[in-house]
């Protein structure tokens, strides 16, 4: 993760953090770019055992039946986020609320009021995932944020916003497996260790 420099016009207005985020992301296709806490972050393309993982990830979810006319299980959608006037983020995964066009806010981002669970899958910006994200979703009422922490071989589940965390944090590691909380639509059950398998990164 980077923090972008933000460069103004001489002349006229300078441009909004939304317009510089966008403009960014014109200049580096396949890059995300969020607005977490006022900050512009750019992250690079996933790598191929991220994308890997996030697969695996999207089988229990289908297989639940929540990619149906309740809920769609989705990936790369914009959440507008109440921490900031143009604060969003894009998390790798998330299960919504079918009628979420009826909740577009703006810039491509909806409402978090649709959102039943974002999960992310780290990569170099981990610490955003773990750190700044956590603050961000549980502000915006997140009911379920679950985090696949490749670098050190775990899975996170975050219920209970509160402020600006989470009040139930439950931490897995390989043979385990995570049972998520039915709120999201439909029992769904993570086996922890093929989820790390298929994040790692091949020798």
């Amino acid at each position: 993760m980077s923090a972008a420099a933000v460069e103004h016009p001489c002349d006229g207005e300078p441009e909004s953090l939304l317009e510089t985020a966008n403009s960014l992301m014109e200049q580096h296709p396949g890059y995300r770019v969020e607005i977490i806490g006022g900050v512009i972050t750019v992250a690079p393309p996933p790598d191929g055992p991220h994308a890997d993982a996030l697969t695996t990830l999207m089988i229990p979810f289908l297989a639940a039946g929540l990619h149906g006319e309740e809920t769609r299980v989705l990936q790369g959608i914009g959440l507008w986020l109440p921490g900031g006037p143009e604060d969003y983020a894009i998390p790798d995964l998330a299960v919504v609320d079918a009628d979420r066009d009826e909740h577009l806010v703006e810039n491509n981002c909806y409402d978090p009021a649709v959102f039943r669970l974002v999960l992310e899958v780290t990569s170099s910006n981990y610490n955003n995932d773990l750190r700044n994200k956590v603050a961000a979703y549980a502000e915006a009422k997140i009911p379920v944020y679950v985090i696949v922490d490749r670098k050190h071989g775990r899975v996170h589940v975050l219920t209970e916003p509160m402020g600006g965390g989470y009040d139930g944090h439950q931490v897995y590691a390989p043979g385990q497996t995570v049972a998520l909380p039915d709120s999201i639509g439909a029992p769904v059950t993570l086996d922890v260790a093929e989820l790390i398998r298929a994040g790692r990164r091949r020798t």
